[in-house]
């Protein structure tokens, strides 16, 4: 399946330049979604001379198949289907009619994610030793082009949607080209992000073809994401969205989503879980599927002016609605690195991706290897306190619980959220691989709880044996 497959999108036209072409619904590089039984149907609309339109493909290992009638020319326009297309690829498609025939190149039969939510998503890891290259991973750029997908995925200021765009001098959107977005392009130094990794590491775990659809837009709240703008179009962000969702052809596999740091305010943060489930329900509505997976990342650390409260609001609402919305999944961030601030750095989006693909994989594909039986990694379920030490019982371990060095990043705190008994210990339990024993010294008090990674830039570095991240909690009350 692994192979490169290049052929030019050329026409051989009729005289006068009166051949059949191809206008929607196929391209070079594409990848079509497939279906439940793993067939895809491409639906082409083209123009050409009146009658018969026929169309075939070049299967991977074998000859072309049969010429096939798709459709018929009327006052030079057609529309049709081209069905049989198995999960694979690449195919070469030729559509031919009236003596002249126009082939497309590179397509590919899988499965179709969009990438949506604010700057992480977007990617702004340092461009060295990016995410290679896979040919089996394409996407379609906000350019609206298809093309093998290569770091970096997104291109705000190059995008067909004007919501993307940068002010120009008046304050004016305004879209680059020309030398403009030449110059953009070769100056760029940030832009890797989580969704190249996930994409090639699905591909190594199936052997499926993906399709990547980037949307997201760094800086941007939940409020900017508001379904309730749909009807600007291009003018919104979820608008946006779903132009390119139907560009794609109508359908996905699943979402990616990693936002929520502009909500960690104290204005947006209450309101934020609320908003979050609305979104997911309104994606499942808009794209027609309502079971479609939707997989997020819980936000991270930042080490500059993060209201700490706040953001731990958000991140505590992103952990409770991976059991409240059906078909979600959720991996954690909180003990990766920064190449900034508050922007994965591109070695540890890498490894983002990766955990989310355990989750897309589990759900999707639980019948290759052991991949069903995969979890979503450590999640608290209670905390008791005796003999100065507090036991912390998880579930959704892989393995074992485990870190790298010295277990870090929980802390007790009384009823009011003051730090109160510290934590001098964290030890592993040799007989039960998800429990935690935290060794306490001073007095515990009378409604403790416990949280992990609560703090300025916590330390945290809790995992179990796939490396999936235990995720930002608390308070979780201690039982004495």
């Amino acid at each position: 399946m692994r192979f490169r497959f290049a052929v030019a999108s050329l026409v051989c036209a009729a005289a006068f330049g009166q051949g059949v072409r191809i206008t929607s619904g196929l391209t070079d590089h594409q990848v079509i979604q497939r279906g439940a039984d793993g067939m895809a149907v491409a639906r082409v609309s083209g123009t050409g001379p009146d009658g018969a339109v026929e169309a075939r493909y070049t299967p991977e290992g074998g000859g072309p198949s049969v010429w096939t009638k798709v459709a018929d020319a009327r006052s030079g326009q057609w529309s049709g289907e081209l069905k049989g297309l198995r999960t694979g690829g690449p195919y070469t498609v030729e559509v031919r009619a009236g003596g002249s025939t126009t082939v497309v190149g590179d397509v590919l039969v899988g499965d179709l994610w969009v990438l949506a939510g604010q700057s992480n998503m977007e990617g702004v890891g340092d461009l060295v030793d990016v995410q290679k290259p896979d040919p089996l991973v394409h996407s379609f750029d906000q350019m609206d082009e298809w093309g093998v997908a290569r770091e970096p995925l997104h291109n705000l200021p190059g995008a067909v949607d004007r919501v993307h765009w940068r002010k120009n001098k008046q304050g004016e959107p305004e879209r680059y080209t020309g030398e403009a977005l030449a110059k953009f392009n070769e100056t760029r130094k940030k832009g890797a992000g989580l969704g190249l990794p996930f994409a090639v590491e699905m591909v190594r775990r199936t052997g499926v073809p993906v399709g990547l659809v980037p949307c997201a837009h760094g800086g941007t709240s939940m409020e900017q994401w508001s379904p309730e703008l749909k009807d600007k179009g291009g003018d919104s962000l979820y608008g946006a969205t779903i132009r390119r969702f139907q560009a794609v052809g109508g359908r996905v596999t699943g979402v990616l989503w990693y936002q929520g740091e502009s909500d960690a305010n104290s204005k947006a943060a209450p309101l934020f879980s609320d908003k979050f489930k609305a979104l997911i329900g309104a994606f499942r509505r808009d794209f027609g599927q309502s079971d479609l997976p939707f997989y997020y990342v819980q936000i991270g650390r930042y080490t500059d002016k993060a209201n700490i409260a706040d953001w731990f609001v958000v991140q505590e609402a992103q952990r409770e609605a991976e059991r409240e919305v059906a078909r979600s999944g959720m991996v954690s961030a909180v003990d990766v690195g920064l190449d900034d601030a508050i922007h994965v750095s591109t070695q540890d989006q890498k490894r983002v991706g990766r955990r989310l693909a355990v989750l897309a994989s589990r759900d999707l594909f639980p019948a290759i290897s052991d991949y069903g039986s995969a979890k979503a990694g450590p999640r608290p379920v209670s905390a008791s306190f005796a003999g100065g030490v507090v036991r912390v019982t998880f579930e959704g371990v892989n393995g074992r619980l485990r870190a790298q060095g010295r277990i870090s990043g929980f802390s007790i705190h009384d009823g009011k959220g003051d730090p109160a008994a510290s934590i001098y210990k964290v030890r592993t339990d040799p007989a039960d691989p998800s429990v935690l024993y935290l060794h306490v010294s001073g007095k515990m008090p009378a409604e403790a709880n416990l949280r992990y990674c609560y703090g300025k830039d916590p330390y945290c570095n809790l995992t179990d044996s796939l490396d999936m991240a235990a995720p930002a909690f608390g308070p979780l009350a201690i039982r004495q």
